[in-house]
């Protein structure tokens, strides 16, 4: 298993709203573009009060990971989400459910 985490700063505006957004991109990203986006599990975190978030999504595989962040790299965060301050990716060296 692989991750990828982009970090964002400078948040501002609702971010319930953010969050349904974001929500819905999910699904139908996970629905609709499973062959171009091989993403096994995602999640969005927040600080609200910092004005922080990420973005974590799992892949099966390094070159899956490569698809995505491809992907996530072509696309432009909406207005109010920050900036992206950085990605990084790493190899999932051990993980609790697996135990």
């Amino acid at each position: 298993m692989y991750v990828r985490i982009a970090r964002f700063e400078d948040a501002e505006g609702d971010w319930d709203q953010r969050i349904e957004d974001v929500r819905g991109q999910m699904v139908e990203g996970m629905r609709n573009r499973q062959d171009e986006v091989p993403v096994k599990r995602s999640l969005m975190l927040v600080d609200r009060a910092g004005g922080r978030g990420a973005s974590v999504m799992f892949c099966e595989g390094a070159e899956d990971l490569r698809k995505v962040d491809e992907y996530m790299n072509s696309m432009t965060p909406p207005a109010g989400a920050g900036r992206r301050t950085s990605v990084e990716m790493y190899e999932v060296a051990l993980d609790s459910d697996e135990l």
